[in-house]
């Protein structure tokens, strides 16, 4: 089982932006503690940030024919990308959309996700435990 992790504009800033409502642990912690949980899962991982939306699409493309599933944390792309929607449509992998927080207890903008619409399921609010519920949820589905 080989996954795509996905991570969208300001995450690399974790740990500094906003901490009351992201934490305090760093991207790399974040990174760490997704690599930890994907062996212990049994799949490999392949991780990737960006603050580019045109990467995030150009990342989700590639990934067709090359893995089994994608978990995507669009971040602030999720209210805007419908690209991001589109490239998620295309490929038809199994996606998983995480949030560390709860988007739905949030500005009210924040509450409407486009890259949801393509996803099979939304884990929010779990901080980084939200990326090993949703590498669990892709292991059962495809297997």
């Amino acid at each position: 089982m080989k996954l795509l992790i996905l991570n969208g504009p300001n995450l690399n800033m974790l740990g500094i932006r906003e901490p009351e409502i992201y934490g305090k642990q760093s991207y790399r912690d974040l990174e760490d503690y997704i690599r930890t949980e994907a062996k212990g899962l049994g799949c490999e991982v392949e991780i990737r940030q960006s603050n580019h939306e045109g990467d995030l699409v150009d990342w989700i493309q590639q990934a067709y024919g090359k893995f089994d599933g994608i978990v995507i944390n669009p971040a602030a792309y999720t209210h805007t990308s419908v690209a991001i929607l589109d490239a998620l449509k295309a490929v038809r992998l199994p996606a998983v959309e995480v949030h560390l927080s709860d988007i739905d207890t949030r500005e009210p903008f924040r509450r409407i996700s486009y890259a949801g619409l393509a996803c099979r399921k939304t884990f929010q609010g779990h901080g980084f435990a939200g990326y090993r519920m949703a590498m669990e949820f892709l292991i059962s589905a495809v297997r």
